[in-house]
């Protein structure tokens, strides 16, 4: 399990750093990443152009593990990330992605799940449910 874990935290210092530490030993050739948001980028040389492609446009300030779940073939890291994009846009979320490893340590399947920071209870003022005016985000 401990080499799993620092495999995750090599690809999270990434891109905290911007930086390709080896990509390609990460992930499999044949590798999906799936973002919360819907993108999906099939296979290591696809997931190695996102990687400095995103970097070309933005910058991660965080990205930090919370925890890890270990079972069989899979990991699931909670995390929370935030990024700046050159544009001026920031975007700040708690994360959770679900790793399944190769026999020999890769990963060969990641899929995030984001959840809003930004919470609140609707019925804090009563049993009718108070929800903000805003557009949902998108995970």
């Amino acid at each position: 399990m401990d080499k799993r874990e620092e495999t995750v935290r090599l690809w999270f210092d990434m891109w905290l750093k911007k930086e390709n530490l080896g990509i390609k030993r990460v992930f499999s050739e044949d590798a999906a990443y799936i973002e919360s948001w819907g993108p999906v980028y099939q296979g290591a040389d696809k997931i190695q152009f996102w990687f400095e492609e995103w970097n070309s446009r933005g910058t991660v300030l965080s990205w930090d593990i919370r925890q890890f779940f270990h079972k069989g073939d899979q990991t699931v890291v909670e995390w929370y990330f935030k990024n700046a994009m050159n544009n001026g846009r920031t975007e700040a979320f708690d994360g959770v992605s679900l790793i399944r490893w190769t026999q020999g340590g890769q990963i060969c399947f990641l899929k995030e799940f984001g959840c809003n920071p930004d919470r609140y209870d609707p019925y804090q003022n009563g049993p009718a449910p108070q929800f903000r005016d805003e557009a949902a985000l998108w995970f």
